[in-house]
């Protein structure tokens, strides 16, 4: 695992620039740094050690030195591919998984990725023909972010290596503000700067150094989902646990010591069950069992003869951590996990350098119990038109307290392309024009799902979701958080279940096979029942809970928001009067609120840290 960074460009003090880009992404590579320029070209590289530690360093060359790649990421199907160039000519000059993309694209050029099973961003510079070529993995595991500015194309693992070129102007992206308050990221390829970009999962791009401008971007992969109602659950869960095992494996390969993260649920114990004898960890909160899943894992691990390492996170070292999360973050991100995945690397980096997780499982075999509203409103939706579905959510919404059923005839309004953007959200168009100062940034986040809804228009409700959410949500909050949450401590977090073998027996499930009036992910926890206790692989999802709604009933940290709701920074943005409001119907129980007051007050954290004055995070 690595960092990248660079630019096309004639400037004074290349090499200074270059650095100083470098330099600022140490984080994700402590171990080596190292650098390449030409005339036309300057390329930075910074190394975390994992495969060939001792010849494996970057950047790496093919045999006359005309192509020079930066690589950041793990391709774990490297033998295999370097015996196929081999064969075809190919000399290797070192044991790193690296050197088969450089020769790969001498020999397959801009199809080189196609090649590759792995977590990859990366950048091939050739200089004969002096062109640049990048490429990012087929989910977006690993981040690859670029900008043109005055004629110059810039690149990073990072923004903030792009925010170190030489006098960058760095600016808000107000659209990005209005995006994240409804999705609680930034949905698509924007981000919160002007003219930074990010290049999207499963595709490439070409830049040419005569004419920057004209840049190409290709697609060379999209997760497709094809269901397969003919698929039982037995031919299912077989081909479940044989790709995944074999997934697993290859994703342990290393020349240093591979850990796991453990949660109470299937996913993660499914990949901790093949680490007998090696090390798990673990965090939690105290609050109550409901936050705190260390009694799980420990009795799980010990079911599995992994040793387990664990931690509980106090409420004060976890808002004094948000400063140091936002910076590395690099974007606002309002998903109260980060914080939290942010202590289990940091405990984690104690022990080793690799860590494997779960991520993914959910979005691609259908976990997430909002899987599940297609089902439950199916017949209620059948019965009843949508004019007269209306009238009766517009009615309960009107009534100011909760019953039993309201919120099914809210739910049960709209069918899915009208009301599901994802896993989170926060605000709606309405919501926002009455919380921002400038009403009319405020749009419709359906604008942003619906060409999605219009790739998928043919699948069922359940698939439509999934596809969504890997498309968005997986990206924007789940992977986004992944890698710099990881890197920030600097340890490699690998995901097993987001492998393009996996995809292909995930994507044939149909929906019976994903969601059940018992649980979610009904394929997957039937292939993980021949590994797992019962009560482990039929437990019911409980996410990555952080007890937020209950600080923020709390005069300590509703003080430190109402803080931060008043100060000079959000009335740049916000309607104040409403911030309070909400922030005080919260505090006194009226509802739960605190997704809401969240968003926002991560929104101020950022935006302070990133444009008032300068940062004291990155030490």
């Amino acid at each position: 695992m690595c960092g990248i960074c660079g630019f096309l460009g004639k400037i004074e003090n290349k090499i200074d620039v270059i650095k100083k880009m470098t330099d600022v992404i140490k984080h994700r590579g402590p171990d080596d740094v190292n650098f390449f320029t030409d005339s036309y070209a300057s390329m930075g590289f910074r190394r975390l050690s994992i495969i060939d530690l001792n010849s494996g360093g970057q950047p790496i060359y093919n045999e006359d030195k005309n192509l020079v790649l930066t690589f950041n990421g793990e391709i774990y199907n490297y033998i295999e591919l370097r015996e196929i160039l081999k064969s075809k000519g190919h000399e290797f000059y070192t044991q790193t998984d690296s050197e088969v993309i450089v020769h790969g694209f001498e020999e397959w050029g801009e199809e080189v990725s196609s090649h590759l099973r792995g977590m990859f961003a990366f950048a091939i510079w050739n200089c004969n023909k002096k062109t640049l070529f990048l490429s990012r993995d087929f989910f977006g595991i690993k981040p690859l972010n670029y900008s043109i500015f005055e004629k110059k194309f810039i690149y990073g693992s990072e923004i903030k290596s792009i925010l170190e070129f030489t006098d960058f102007k760095k600016e808000l992206n107000l659209n990005a503000l209005d995006k994240y308050l409804s999705f609680q990221y930034v949905p698509g390829n924007e981000t919160f700067f002007k003219n930074i970009f990010c290049l999207p999962p499963g595709h490439s791009m070409m830049v040419e150094f005569e004419n920057i401008l004209s840049f190409n971007i290709k697609k060379y992969f999209e997760p497709k989902f094809n269901p397969d109602e003919d698929l039982t659950l037995k031919n299912a869960s077989e081909q479940i646990e044989e790709i995944f095992e074999e997934s697993v494996d290859s994703h342990r390969i290393s020349d240093v010591e591979v850990g796991c993260f453990l949660s109470s649920g299937i996913d993660s114990s499914l990949v901790a069950s093949y680490f007998e004898g090696q090390k798990s960890f673990t965090v939690g909160f105290s609050e109550s069992e409901k936050y705190n899943e260390i009694s799980w894992a420990t009795k799980f691990s010990e079911f599995a003869k992994i040793k387990n390492f664990n931690h509980v996170i106090s409420p004060e070292e976890y808002w004094e951590s948000i400063e140091t999360v936002m910076y590395f973050m690099d974007q606002p991100l309002a998903d109260p996990s980060c914080i939290a995945l942010y202590f289990v690397c940091k405990l984690a980096k104690e022990h080793v350098k690799v860590v494997l997780s779960g991520e993914g499982a959910d979005e691609l075999f259908g976990g997430y119990p909002v899987y599940n509203q297609p089902r439950v409103f199916s017949l209620y939706q059948k019965i009843f038109p949508q004019s007269i579905r209306s009238l009766f959510a517009n009615f309960v919404k009107k009534i100011p307290f909760s019953f039993k059923g309201r919120g099914f005839l809210i739910r049960g309004e709209n069918k899915i392309e009208d009301k599901f953007i994802g896993n989170a959200f926060i605000f709606s168009k309405d919501e926002k024009q009455k919380i921002l100062k400038n009403s009319d940034l405020a749009s419709d986040p359906l604008e942003i799902t619906k060409e999605f809804y219009k790739k998928a228009s043919l699948l069922d409700d359940v698939t439509k979701m999934q596809f969504l959410d890997v498309n968005l949500w997986m990206v924007g909050d789940i992977l986004l958080k992944a890698d710099r949450m990881s890197m920030a401590n600097s340890i490699e977090l690998r995901v097993p279940f987001l492998d393009t073998k996996v995809f292909e027996i995930a994507s044939r499930l149909p929906p019976k096979l994903k969601v059940t009036r018992k649980n979610t992910k009904f394929a997957l926890r039937a292939a993980a029942s021949k590994r797992l206790p019962h009560a482990t692989a039929e437990k019911q999802k409980l996410g990555f809970p952080v007890p937020i709604r209950v600080w923020l009933r709390q005069k300590k940290y509703y003080d430190i928001v109402l803080s931060a709701f008043e100060s000079q920074t959000a009335k740049q943005f916000f309607n104040i009067d409403y911030l309070r409001k909400i922030l005080e119907e919260h505090y006194n129980k009226k509802w739960d609120l605190s997704r809401k007051i969240w968003a926002i007050y991560i929104f101020i954290v950022w935006y302070d840290i990133y444009f008032k004055g300068p940062c004291s995070y990155r030490d």
